[in-house]
């Protein structure tokens, strides 16, 4: 699903991550973990596209069988779009836009016909327990609600795999706790990948791999013991 071979970052002298390699499996839930300046953001968003690696000799980055660093930009844009979802900290929904067009974006973006595009993202809704929000602004949701609109505009064009960086950062405890859920749930059902970053330990450790970056690097990496 995403195999990474040396990846490296360097922001003018400084090297931020030093020739990480990584092998995610399709519907694993791998999170990452580490202290403020580990390289876990930067990581993250090399994966998911929206950053470039420093290329080396060695550096390979392959998602779902493309070949990243082959892509031009206007190609990697609509591979991100159709292949990935994003879920951030701050939810990112535009504030003029009400819970349904913002989670059709993606969707729209793609050429998608839009009668099919908002019969999917209300069955979303009705899937994480929104649909009566559909027509409300971001600034009429809470932080859990937007952060659901925010999940569901990130699964509109049904992406092989979704990258949250801190999803819960922002939430209160019961709120994190659902979404966190969430995630297990989704993957369940519908065998998505989850590349997570995150401070949450209780989110980390219900991973099925835990990576524990340190400076650049990633020093370790645990499985999780599930019981049955």
């Amino acid at each position: 699903m995403i195999q990474a071979t040396h990846i490296e970052k360097y922001y003018d002298q400084l090297q931020v991550l030093k020739g990480v390699d990584i092998h995610i499996k399709k519907g694993e839930i791998v999170s990452i973990v580490g202290a403020s300046g580990a390289g876990k953001t930067t990581l993250l968003q090399i994966l998911g596209t929206l950053d470039k690696p420093t290329i080396t000799a060695t550096t390979s980055l392959v998602i779902n069988g493309q070949n990243i660093l082959q892509l031009n930009d206007k190609d990697l844009s609509a591979f991100r779009n159709i292949n990935l979802g994003f879920i951030f900290q701050f939810h990112q929904l535009l504030p003029e836009f009400t819970a349904m067009e913002n989670i059709c974006i993606p969707a729209f973006i793609a050429g998608k016909d839009k009668k099919e595009t908002e019969i999917e993202a209300r069955k979303l809704l009705d899937y994480l327990g929104i649909s009566h929000r559909e027509k409300h602004f971001p600034s009429e949701l809470s932080g859990g609600e937007q952060q659901r609109v925010a999940v569901a505009r990130a699964l509109i064009n049904k992406p092989e795999v979704i990258f949250a960086d801190e999803p819960s950062g922002n939430l209160d405890t019961l709120s994190a706790e659902n979404l966190h859920q969430l995630f297990f749930k989704l993957r369940d059902e519908f065998g998505q990948t989850f590349v997570i970053v995150t401070h949450n330990e209780e989110l980390a450790n219900m991973a099925d791999r835990k990576l524990v970056m340190v400076d650049g690097l990633i020093q370790q990496s645990t499985t999780a013991l599930r019981e049955e």
